[in-house]
């Protein structure tokens, strides 16, 4: 009776002052457990929340090559009031620096480089905007990631063989080619996923 009156006591303080080895284990296993978790999360696609923030790999991808294909586009602009003061064009009377020179519309070398420019408002500006609504789906990153460096390079291209250094069809044809086809499918995927909804 004595021994079983003691011995209650005796494992109530064991169980409310451990040892020093089951204090350590315990500090352990807790320490052990938000690094496991924040492993998880980590592996897990990106929130509804984090689509459009620096968290989200295939954000931050299309916010790289949308700021190229912004700079290209500006370059553009540099590259026509190249061409006008190379070939002596110039389309204002204010703008005739030089003497004996009269105001003109029609170079072919400076209206080359205006189509181009103009070719890349009209492609370009929808895709941003296609590209906005793709990603909002939450797609597969490789996928997207892909498509739009493939669509940036492919703009690209189609200024060198166009503005830059003209090189025979069906090269501008592909490049122009290339960006249309992945804005549609873009477009298309959306759709899909959207389908139910209307």
């Amino acid at each position: 009776m004595c021994s079983g009156q003691l011995g209650e006591p005796l494992r109530l303080a064991q169980l409310t002052h451990p040892s020093p080895l089951e204090a350590l284990a315990r500090t352990i296993i807790t320490m052990s457990a938000p690094a496991s978790s924040t492993n998880t999360s980590q592996a897990m696609p990106p929130s509804k929340e984090m689509l459009f923030t620096l968290d989200n790999p295939v954000f931050c991808c299309y916010l790289f090559w949308a700021t190229v294909l912004v700079a290209k586009m500006l370059l553009m602009s540099l590259l026509t009031a190249l061409q006008r003061f190379r070939y002596k064009i110039f389309p204002n009377e204010e703008d005739l620096f030089f003497k004996n020179l009269e105001v003109q519309f029609d170079d072919p070398h400076v209206e080359r480089v205006r189509r181009a420019h103009r070719n890349d408002m009209e492609n370009i500006l929808p895709y941003f905007i296609m590209s906005l609504i793709y990603i909002s789906t939450n797609p597969n990153a490789d996928v997207a990631c892909n498509l739009f460096r493939v669509a940036s390079v492919a703009r690209i291209v189609h200024t060198l063989v166009y503005a830059v250094y003209p090189v025979p069809q069906p090269s501008r044809i592909i490049a122009f080619a290339t960006m249309l086809c992945i804005t549609f499918y873009m477009a298309a995927v959306v759709a899909l996923r959207t389908l139910s909804f209307i």
